[in-house]
């Protein structure tokens, strides 16, 4: 086996455990995991996003998506408007009720982050950064 290959397989197994633990915490509400990633990406958003540039950003095929888009509309945390810049686009943005749950869960989110990654030290947390922002095409300068 390539060391490539093992750094990817180590790289896999901390992501599985990690994301294991996080799912088993009594932090979600009546969300999933991945409606709070979606709610999450919005929330760093200075502007509503097309449907397509929330789709870079989550682990989700376009129609499981579309789906949970659907369904995030339907509970009221997530508002669709169209688009001004092309009239058949619609952009989403969180509602103040999306945007209240994405605080009420990510506050007690950050935490449960904090406390998994503090087998880090800093200087680590600091290469994990660049290490994964440079796989990710965005190589912080």
């Amino acid at each position: 086996m390539t060391r490539a290959n093992e750094a990817w397989e180590s790289l896999m197994r901390a992501y599985a455990v990690l994301m294991k633990q996080f799912n088993a915490e009594d932090v979600w509400g009546d969300l999933t995991m991945r409606e709070y990633d979606v709610l999450y990406t919005l929330s760093k958003c200075d502007s509503p996003l097309r449907m397509s540039e929330l789709n870079r950003h989550v682990l989700l095929s376009q129609p499981a998506l579309s789906r949970m888009v659907d369904r995030l509309v339907d509970r009221g945390l997530v508002d669709r408007c169209t688009d001004p810049g092309d009239r058949r686009g619609v952009r989403l943005s969180l509602t103040p009720a999306g945007r209240q749950t994405q605080q009420d869960i990510g506050r007690p989110h950050a935490r449960s982050v904090a406390r998994a990654l503090n087998v880090l030290t800093p200087q680590e947390l600091e290469q994990l950064a660049v290490i994964t922002a440079k796989l990710a095409g965005n190589e912080e300068k």
